[in-house]
């Protein structure tokens, strides 16, 4: 059992592994593609999910050896986590680090595992597989989430 707002009590580096991967809301918003401007650094997120995201509830098909198969997937760490400036500025991880509270629609919050997408804060139903878009047709699908 997590203790109640554990994420107010506790550093990234100190929680359990339930506990961190809790703070996931299932958006899915960090596993769109998103594309960098190479002269101002500028990231912009696209409505094409990762292979590997089920475009309808936003869950990984294979979490566990998601990095084998996309060797590109970052694999989030309180190590890495400043470093991932294009991490959604909704991200319960980046609110932690960051030391700000969680929305209210975030599932530790709400008490309903579904507050994310009920609320229109996930990609999920929004978005497309990048095995169906062309890499040359990302421009076309870059949004704002």
């Amino acid at each position: 059992m997590q203790d109640a707002s554990f994420w107010k009590q506790k550093q990234l580096n100190e929680m359990s592994t339930q506990e961190w991967e809790s703070l996931c809301d299932g958006c899915g918003k960090c596993c769109v593609l998103k594309l960098e401007d190479i002269d101002t650094g500028d990231v912009y997120y696209t409505d094409v999910g990762c292979k590997l995201l089920n475009c309808e509830t936003c869950a990984c098909k294979d979490y566990g050896n998601r990095k084998q198969i996309v060797p590109d997937c970052v694999i989030l760490t309180p190590d890495n986590l400043a470093d991932l400036k294009w991490m959604p500025k909704t991200c319960a991880y980046r609110l932690v680090h960051e030391h700000q509270d969680l929305p209210a629609w975030h599932p530790l919050v709400s008490g309903d595992k579904n507050s994310t997408r009920t609320s229109g804060n996930a990609v999920a139903g929004r978005i497309f597989t990048e095995k169906d878009v062309p890499e040359s047709e990302l421009p076309n699908h870059i949004t704002e989430w």
